[in-house]
């Protein structure tokens, strides 16, 4: 039996008071919408059909290829959504799974639950027991513990607003079964929509079975209709990846201070200090340490490498057992070596660094090749770009460069070199030789600074 995938985005989400459509505002580093299909990836369905409305052009330009997409043209409830889904031929025993835009952390452990009970049962329904239950819809059961309907908190009496289980919305079923049920679905209710929770009541009142599942964690059936609210879910997701990285060895100098946007994997005994942001795909070694404030994105940290507080570090390979910072920042395309060293206000670009080498503070090296053993003075700078282009530089093995050089590329030290401080080298450095380039020093006797000739007059 398939699996169809029906994912509802069409809401404009008023009470976030924005410009964009709700389903793309940004949980851990991505939109809503994206956590909810990578999900309903996780279980591999046969085809996943997103409906759009509201901004429905911004919608699409985030999907993923190969999901489709369909158009409510009016906004008149889950109920007329999800027919506007089925309107387009899927395949009458598949089961449906029915997910939202704006409920984008159930996992996928708890959806294929639940699709495995739309396919024992009826309908698959996923609730939860919430203290809180204000604004949801209340599951209301027969004598015999089955679910009998779901009323909506605006159509409920105050016995049924007392109920503390409610629907989340999310739902398995036949797929011709769930079709023959939007189809009768009316709009005779306090706000005038085809709800897709009457589909319930249609179930039962044809003696269908529905079996209920429930959630491992209260998190996953949070919506988001507010800022307030994304703001809770945000803290709520990044306290749950903060116990998996605890679970795994990692110690965290305060749980409640890290942010990850993306995934952190990790070996046992690496270190993280407050504040710190994670994005895009991260490991860590084991033994690394991550001083407060950094910004690791998309990178590798090779066994007991030492990043310093307030250091960036994008797209790059770090070897085990280097040092960075404080207040690096390494751009995209950076490889360092066992043992290399980027220190404070160093900034680096599309550059290797060899085993052991230094760039101890003060430098900008950008487009290079640096052997093992060289050491960059302060205040060095690698001029790669010409207006046009950008051009390499190299550095041999055990090159030394004095503080204040300017290498202007492309160009090449030899292994062995020592560049003379304060030199502006436009042509290759030969190797095991000092190269350097300076104007004359000169000292003018009898000089007076002009405000002590002004003293004299």
């Amino acid at each position: 039996m398939g699996l169809s995938v029906i994912v509802l985005a069409a809401g404009e989400g008023r009470r976030m008071r924005s410009a964009r459509p709700k389903v793309l505002a940004d949980l851990a580093g991505r939109p809503l919408l994206l956590h909810v299909l990578e999900r309903a990836g996780a279980l591999e369905p046969d085809r996943i059909r997103v409906v759009v409305g509201h901004q429905g052009d911004a919608v699409r330009a985030v999907l993923p290829r190969g999901v489709e997409t369909v158009e409510q043209p009016h906004q008149r409830g889950t109920g007329d959504a999800v027919a506007c889904a089925l309107a387009e031929d899927l395949p009458p025993d598949d089961t449906a799974l029915v997910l939202y835009g704006d409920v984008p952390l159930v996992q996928p452990d708890t959806l294929r639950t639940l699709v495995e009970s739309g396919r024992r049962a009826q309908c698959g329904l996923l609730t939860a027991r919430v203290a809180s239950p204000t604004g949801y819809g209340r599951i209301v059961r027969a004598r015999d513990g089955s679910v009998e309907r779901i009323v909506e908190e605006r159509d409920a009496s105050a016995d049924e607003r007392a109920i503390d289980e409610i629907n989340t919305g999310l739902l398995a079923m036949r797929t011709g079964d769930l079709a023959t049920c939007v189809a009768e679905l009316d709009r005779d209710n306090a706000q005038g929509e085809y709800y897709l929770t009457d589909v319930i009541g249609r179930v039962r009142a044809d003696g269908g079975r529905i079996d209920t599942v429930h959630p491992a964690f209260s998190w996953e059936i949070q919506g988001v209709n507010s800022r307030g609210q994304l703001a809770a879910l945000e803290r709520a997701w990044q306290h749950h990846l903060a116990e998996l990285l605890l679970a795994d060895g990692v110690t965290l100098r305060d749980p409640e201070r890290i942010d990850v946007r993306g995934t952190v994997t990790a070996e046992p005994d690496a270190l993280i200090d407050i504040g710190c942001v994670f994005e895009g795909e991260v490991h860590l070694g084991a033994g690394v340490e991550i001083g407060a404030h950094c910004v690791v994105r998309n990178s590798t940290l090779g066994a007991n490498t030492r990043i310093q507080p307030h250091s960036v570090i994008e797209d790059a390979r770090i070897g085990a057992d280097c040092q960075i910072g404080p207040f690096a920042r390494m751009r995209p395309g950076c490889v360092l070596e066992q043992g290399a060293k980027v220190g404070n206000f160093v900034e680096t670009k599309n550059t290797s660094v060899g085993r052991g080498s230094k760039i101890n503070h003060l430098a900008y090296v950008g487009d290079a090749t640096l052997g093992d053993g060289v050491n960059v003075g302060a205040g060095v700078i690698t001029c790669n770009y010409d207006g046009r282009r950008k051009h390499r530089t190299v550095i041999e093995d055990g090159a030394f460069i004095g503080s204040d050089c300017q290498l202007v590329a492309p160009v090449t030290v030899g292994r062995g070199a020592t560049i003379g401080a304060g030199s502006t080298i436009t042509q290759d450095a030969p190797a095991e030789q000092l190269t350097l380039s300076r104007a004359r020093q000169q000292s003018v006797p009898g000089w007076r600074h002009p405000a002590d000739r002004e003293e004299d007059d």
